[in-house]
């Protein structure tokens, strides 16, 4: 995320983190690398001057004049001021009305609004505990309704119908009559986009608004339109009263000038990430956490929320008990691991978000093959529960049995059979204390028992996700 960004970001400042005195001359040259990196990630003009002068008062101010070592502290000035361009703290919905509370999406045409309802619904149905109604007033697009009903399903929330035939207005009337009937918390109603702002568009959008008057009117924009992204959502702020904005397409964009523009142009804060195809990525904005990605420190507060909601602790707790008991490590223990990974965004977003791994990560993603891991899950299934509790069952007729029911090849499942081993020997190793030992050594390298890792990722808790 943000990668091009982040490295030229790093590369500026790391020439001064490292200075026993800073003069107006090094924070100049520094300043002049930093505007450099901003412009071309595109950020907003008058956002780069705003930042560049406001650092440049704070580095030559008392605050790093005193310190004993200024060069760190410019780097937090730095983090700071980023942090208030991308908005103070994060900042969550209002849905502090009666119920439904109704949410209006609006934005352009391929921004992802519709995925972002659906997701938008899952955060709330499985975070919130909310039982929430979806409705599509997008009679334009032949195949929004029929994609949205199919989402539905998918996150499973209430999908109201609707019909092209009927007018925008007429759909979310309809729908929240229905909503208060169902007894629905919340109403998330996905409008049609265009290709570019106009002016039927945005008369449309603001009838719906004024019928519905909804507590959220969420502006989404694709992050990769960079500086456009911004102008869209001021364009649309002119016209609809917004109360945030959801930046999609996040994970693909390694420039990150909407991330560090919205808030600034629109005034309006960031509410949500947009960071994957799947139903469940979409991630609250903290503008702390993503300034430190910015600039290489990683986001372990996000990587030990994910773990809290997404490792099922369940099977964390058996096998941590298994383990113990020095019970063996089986290949359905295997396919357990590789699945908790996955739902924690895969090796690439774990990396990413571990404190100096964002170039790892960058490079997982070019050199890994990243469907090596569904590849691994499949042969697991096509095993017989005999097979996956004793894989030296596993020779001649039932290899070509497995791989053919798997659409792999031999080579893929000796892979997979070595790996296991493998892990199965490193699991014998942590039978009795041997598992608290290893961590407390790993504690020590990142700062303390357990390393401040995540529950389920270190100590007697669990076992990471993968190893």
């Amino acid at each position: 995320m943000f990668q091009s960004l982040s490295d030229r970001l790093s590369n500026s400042l790391r020439s001064i983190t490292g200075k026993a005195t800073l003069t107006e001359d090094n924070i100049q040259d520094t300043l002049r690398e930093v505007r450099m990196a901003l412009l071309e990630a595109d950020v907003a003009l008058p956002v780069v001057k705003d930042f560049v002068e406001s650092v440049k008062q704070r580095a030559l101010g008392q605050e790093v004049m005193k310190s004993l070592s200024p060069g760190q502290v410019f780097l937090k000035i730095v983090q700071s001021e980023l942090e208030t361009v991308m908005g103070s703290a994060n900042e969550g919905l209002n849905l502090a009305a009666q119920p439904p509370a109704i949410i209006l999406m609006a934005g352009l045409q391929g921004a992802g609004k519709t995925t972002s309802v659906a997701k938008l619904a899952k955060l709330l149905k499985e975070r919130d505990k909310k039982k929430v109604t979806v409705v599509s007033a997008d009679v334009y697009r032949p195949a929004a309704i029929k994609q949205l009903e199919t989402l539905a399903g998918e996150v499973g929330v209430d999908f109201f119908p609707s019909d092209p035939s009927q007018k925008p207005v007429d759909i979310a009337n309809a729908a929240l009559s229905h909503a208060k009937k169902s007894f629905a918390d919340v109403l998330i109603v996905d409008t049609a986009g265009r290709l570019a702002v106009d002016t039927e568009m945005m008369e449309e959008i603001a009838d719906l608004h004024r019928a519905l008057n909804p507590v959220e009117t969420l502006f989404v924009v694709d992050a990769m339109t960079g500086q456009d992204a911004a102008n869209t959502a001021k364009a649309f702020g002119e016209t609809l009263p917004l109360t945030g904005v959801i930046l999609t397409k996040v994970d693909a964009d390694t420039r990150g000038g909407a991330a560090l523009s919205v808030r600034s142009v629109t005034g309006k804060p960031i509410k949500f990430l947009g960071v994957g195809e799947k139903t469940a990525a979409l991630d609250p904005f903290h503008p702390d956490r993503l300034a430190s990605r910015i600039l290489g420190m990683g986001d372990m507060l996000s990587l030990i929320e994910e773990a809290e909601q997404k490792v099922d602790k369940a099977k964390a707790e058996k096998l941590a008990r298994k383990v113990r008991k020095g019970q063996r490590f089986d290949l359905e223990d295997f396919r357990d691991q590789l699945q908790q990974m996955n739902n924690m965004g895969g090796i690439t977003g774990m990396l990413d978000k571990l404190p100096g791994m964002g170039n790892v990560a960058q490079m997982a993603q070019q050199n890994l093959d990243m469907k090596q891991f569904a590849r691994m899950e499949a042969m697991i299934n096509s095993m017989t529960p005999a097979e996956r509790r004793k894989p030296e069952l596993i020779q001649g007729s039932r290899k070509r049995r497995i791989t053919k029911g798997s659409g792999t090849q031999v080579q893929d499942l000796n892979r997979l059979l070595k790996q296991h081993k493998q892990m199965q020997k490193m699991m014998k190793k942590m039978k009795g204390g041997g598992m608290q030992k290893m961590m407390r050594g790993m504690g020590g390298m990142m700062g303390g028992p357990g390393g401040g890792m995540p529950p389920g990722m270190g100590g007697s808790g669990g076992l990471p996700p993968f190893k």
